[in-house]
């Protein structure tokens, strides 16, 4: 009887070793832009798993098999107005889809900026991303994939950050002297999906600004952070996608990126429906919104 339990314990933790996935800090050693705090990470799981006060940023690491793998990757940064993240809603479910595609994906839980463990709120999001591509392509050989096929994806705020860094990914203030962050920051390519893109007030998500450069920020901030002011001939190739309906992050979002990317004739697709509102996910059962899936996977397969 006794080693019948044991058997069965053991055939357990087997197959729950088999779906664990990997989950690594995303900084080795000391993380920039920190100080001590008494704040708790909370995470909070109804529909979604929703987390707030980030203290140690990670990446959660999904892999295809290497017989369905491609070399492609990418980051996932999910959203949540820089307040909280949608983990598995905007991140890890993502993932999944992208395994299926035989793409690798690495699900970024990142720093949020009004953590009291931040020095300077604002850079930390972006600190997380940059080192999130280095780590991708430093350990691009473990992982089976290419080093010049590694993209960044965002949804809303985290659409935001995934523009910010795809248009300042040279940006090294306070980044830490390592092999891995001498390694190029740069996404080769990038997917937007109902994001965040401007801080000027006329359409920017005021939820998102206000928790990323405060309530009354510098003009200076808000255009640096503006990321269809800072598009030039280096961007990576986008796809973007939103609904017309979005009545948290206007459409118009989307618009002004896709006008820079037009203007400096950067590799893009954009798709804009009518119907969707904000937060679409996936967008299972909902009708031919449930496509856009299609189109990316299209788009992603015409990267060469």
């Amino acid at each position: 009887m006794r080693k019948s339990i044991f058997l069965i314990l053991c055939l357990f933790l087997t197959i729950n070793m088999c779906f664990s996935q990997e989950v690594i800090p995303l900084w080795s050693d000391k993380i920039p832009n920190y100080q001590k705090s008494n704040e708790v990470e909370t995470q909070e799981k109804g529909d979604i798993l929703w987390i707030e006060n980030v203290q140690e940023p990670t990446l959660e690491i999904y892999l295809p098999t290497k017989r369905n793998a491609t070399g492609k990757a990418m980051v996932i940064c999910p959203g949540g107005g820089y307040a909280g993240l949608a983990y598995d809603w905007e991140g890890t479910d993502i993932a999944k889809w992208l395994n299926a595609k035989g793409i690798a994906a690495f699900v970024l839980k990142y720093r949020l900026p009004k953590s009291k463990a931040i020095i300077l709120g604002h850079k930390a999001p972006l600190q997380d991303a940059q080192r999130a591509i280095r780590l991708v392509r430093h350990h691009s050989e473990k992982w089976n994939v290419l080093k010049n096929q590694i993209g960044i994806m965002g949804f809303s705020a985290g659409g935001h950050l995934a523009s910010t860094l795809g248009t300042h990914y040279n940006e090294d203030k306070n980044a830490l002297p390592s092999t891995i962050d001498s390694l190029s920051a740069r996404p080769d390519f990038m997917v937007l999906v109902y994001p965040v893109i401007t801080m000027k007030s006329a359409y920017t998500h005021e939820g998102s600004r206000n928790n990323l450069l405060g309530n009354k920020p510098e003009q200076e901030l808000i255009d640096f952070y503006s990321n269809e002011l800072h598009v030039d001939k280096n961007t990576p190739p986008t796809f973007i996608v939103h609904a017309t309906d979005d009545d948290a992050v206007s459409v118009t979002n989307s618009l002004l990126f896709y006008q820079a990317l037009e203007k400096e004739k950067i590799y893009s697709e954009m798709h804009i429906y009518p119907k969707g509102g904000h937060g679409f996910g996936l967008a299972i059962g909902q009708g031919h919104l449930e496509t856009w899936v299609d189109r990316l996977s299209d788009w992603i397969e015409s990267l060469k």
